[in-house]
């Protein structure tokens, strides 16, 4: 895959901006797995893509480590003030959409990209976790950034995109990593 066509890619489904990074640039820490186990969110064990479920911090970070490079690419999202938790839901809710439209449109045979998304699932409203049943939809799942050890708000510093954008607004971050053919 080219870097360019993928960035244009991304770009076309929505991502308000969006570059490529070499995948040593993907900053990596697994302290990331005792953030999650303090469960803060409220989702730790009742989500699939979320711990402990996820999968085990290193093997995933090494997964990460398999591919040469990334898009890594944001949304930014209008608040109405610091305390709008429901506009930061339903910004997650429009970043979740385009994770789904960018990886609908690349396509890639299995193993070729490895897409993470931002902060949970939020395919469905209630994940089947919590009913002790099996994903519903696994072949969309996307993991999380930091249930991979992304670290990214230091993965984005030598980058032009801000992890910060401005009082009143919410930042999601993906990441799609690829081999360049």
């Amino acid at each position: 895959m080219h870097s360019d066509t993928l960035l244009q890619l991304v770009l076309d489904c929505g991502a308000e901006k969006a570059v490529v990074i070499p995948q040593s640039q993907v900053v990596l820490s697994d302290t990331f797995r005792g953030i999650c186990e303090k469960n803060q969110c409220g989702m730790y064990g009742r989500c699939w893509v979320c711990p402990p479920d996820a999968g085990d911090i290193h093997e995933l970070m090494a997964r990460v480590r398999a591919f040469d490079k990334g898009i890594l690419y944001q949304t930014i999202s209008p608040l109405e003030d610091s305390f709008d938790i429901e506009g930061m839901h339903e910004a997650a809710h429009r970043h979740a959409l385009l994770a789904q439209r960018i990886e609908r449109a690349v396509g890639a045979p299995a193993g070729q990209t490895f897409h993470l998304g931002s902060g949970g699932c939020h395919l469905c409203e209630r994940c089947s976790k919590q009913e002790s049943a099996p994903c519903r939809f696994p072949d969309q799942a996307l993991l999380p950034l930091e249930v991979c050890g992304v670290d990214v708000y230091r993965t984005t510093k030598p980058t032009p995109l801000r992890y910060i954008n401005g009082q009143n607004t919410v930042t999601y971050f993906g990441l799609l990593l690829f081999r360049e053919n």
